[in-house]
């Protein structure tokens, strides 16, 4: 590697006066020739400044690719990326290439620095985004995906490895790479999809034996927590930074994935301070960014199945597998999930792939010059299906309603209108699904019309949601699911009533889930900030 490919992925760097004042919160050790300080596959790892030693960051050889040096480090410079903070094994192996010295900092007092530094955190976290994007394209073999490129448990697992930064390399079973690295790996068909990381394999992978085989599910560390979040969307990031940017002890969980609703959308143009628009994924993964440095320990995918009450004080979270997080207070952001149309053969498509509930790059590739359905009336629909008519997608949307305006902002209904490749159909409803185990067809009925045979090898589906309620037991509800707040408290508890309240005491709701509230992203973020001001009101008692 030359010397300008090294300063190349230097990336942001620290001066000389933050240097000094960064290694102030650790402890200088000497590191010898030949010496890992750190080793992919590792649980976990420190940070280094390096004084006088010169590192080698290394790719371990994987069964089809060789070792790499990813990257040289010189004296000045630091070693660490964002799995410092999100607690994610470690990729690579940090081997010590000339003998000198070290400053060695343990995570908790660099998340000290963090919050304390603020110049330097800016910087530490800038480079740590920046070497994940480098990371993600050239260590992807610390982490590979194969299976069947078209199936659902395909895309759900690639979808979840996205959403969560985390470096990979995808190969296709049908490819001479794929069928090689099965081989290699002992996969039949029936194993797939499987990921293959650090030598150990996960046949039939699913996100959440991959988030166990990397160390992303929930481990306790000891550590009280004030608050848990339930819900990665806008709602529950919001609550997460604004929570731990205020001192609160912040655990995030999500069933599946970060970013919700909202990570689905290829687009939100109308989101303020975004004049260009957003894409649902980048708004995620800004906003996960700015929870680790706030502190925030997320772990995803980290189901929740109850509530536990018996201490008004305490309330506590329970997980699949019956672990208890107890906390000062709760805040309930489990949105909603979109609905399935009852059609024959819905299921058997649905598993098959040709059947998708978002329109993330992931969702929307490899159906360019294709004919594709959009079904729905709202935002997500319009985004969808403009999204898939920019890559050259013909687009049959597929609205129940009569007016398309109705419940879509007027910047997507102009532009939908005067697109070439989108048809609208409304007042219709989806009715037959064809094709021999690949979709190839659908048929829509209008009221008083003939039904439409449309061609059509994907579906893309955004009708209506439910809410993501029933674990909290113990709240009151409407009858439609979605949570009550600001309630009064039940006789007997103690308490003021504060917004975002539920009927249980310290356990709030914001965003989606909550009853009344307006499906926008704004809407959902400003819950989740407001919310943590009534959990200090209440909180205030202790």
């Amino acid at each position: 590697m030359s010397h300008g490919d090294r300063a190349a992925q230097r990336g942001p760097v620290l001066n000389d006066e933050q240097f000094r004042r960064l290694a102030g919160y650790g402890e200088e050790e000497p590191a010898e020739l030949g010496l890992d300080l750190y080793a992919s596959g590792d649980d976990s790892y420190d940070f280094f400044l390096l004084l006088t030693a010169e590192v080698d960051i290394v790719r371990t050889a994987t069964a089809i690719e060789p070792e790499q040096v990813i990257y040289q480090g010189v004296p000045g410079d630091f070693l660490g990326e964002l799995n410092l903070l999100t607690g994610q094994h470690v990729y690579l192996t940090a081997r010590v290439v000339s003998a000198g010295t070290v400053v060695r900092i343990g995570a908790e007092r660099l998340r000290q620095a963090l919050a304390e530094q603020d110049d330097i955190a800016g910087v530490l976290l800038a480079a740590f985004r920046e070497r994940r994007d480098v990371i993600r394209s050239a260590a992807g073999g610390a982490l590979e995906i194969i299976g069947q490129p078209d199936t659902a448990e395909t895309l759900e697992l690639r979808t979840y490895v996205e959403q969560m930064l985390l470096p990979h390399t995808w190969r296709s079973a049908t490819t001479p790479t794929g069928r090689a690295l099965m081989t290699s790996a002992g996969l039949s068909a029936d194993d797939l999809p499987a990921a293959v990381s650090h030598g150990s394999v996960v046949r039939r992978a699913t996100p959440g034996t991959v988030a166990r085989a990397l160390g992303l599910t929930y481990r306790a560390d000891g550590r009280p927590v004030d608050l848990v979040v339930v819900g990665a969307g806008p709602a529950g990031l919001a609550a997460a930074v604004y929570g731990a940017s205020e001192g609160l002890v912040t655990v995030l969980l999500d069933r599946s994935g970060l970013g919700g609703q909202a990570a689905k959308s290829a687009r939100i143009e109308n989101y303020l301070g975004f004049p260009d628009g957003v894409s649902g994924v980048d708004l995620t993964r800004l906003a996960m960014v700015q929870a680790l440095k706030f502190g925030v320990r997320i772990h995803s995918p980290c189901a929740v199945t109850g509530l536990d009450l018996s201490d008004d004080r305490r309330p506590a979270v329970v997980l699949e597998d019956g672990v208890r997080i107890r906390s000062r207070a709760v805040i309930a952001a489990t949105g909603a999930r979109y609905r399935r149309l009852d059609i024959p053969r819905w299921a058997a498509f649905e598993k098959s792939g040709f059947i998708r509930y978002s329109a993330t790059e992931s969702d929307v590739r490899g159906y360019e010059r294709q004919p594709v359905t959009v079904v729905g009336g709202a935002n997500s629909a319009g985004q969808a299906a403009l999204s898939l008519a920019a890559r050259g997608a013909t687009v049959d949307l597929v609205i129940r309603g009569h007016d398309l305006g109705a419940r879509m902002s007027s910047y997507l209904t102009n532009r939908i209108r005067a697109h070439s490749q989108i048809r609208i159909h409304t007042g219709s409803t989806v009715r037959e699904l064809a094709g021999d185990g690949i979709l190839t067809s659908i048929m829509v009925e209008r009221p008083g019309e003939r039904p439409e045979r449309l061609a059509s090898h994907g579906l893309f589906c955004f009708v209506g949601a439910d809410p993501v309620s029933d674990w909290l037991t113990g709240v009151a509800k409407a009858d439609d699911g979605f949570v009550l707040t600001d309630v009064q408290l039940p006789a007997g508890s103690a308490g003021p009533l504060l917004p975002f309240q539920t009927s249980a005491p310290r356990v709030f709701a914001v965003g989606d889930i909550r009853s009344g509230s307006t499906k926008r992203v704004a809407r959902a973020v400003g819950d989740g900030a407001s919310a943590v001001s009534s959990i200090h009101a209440a909180l205030a008692e202790d």
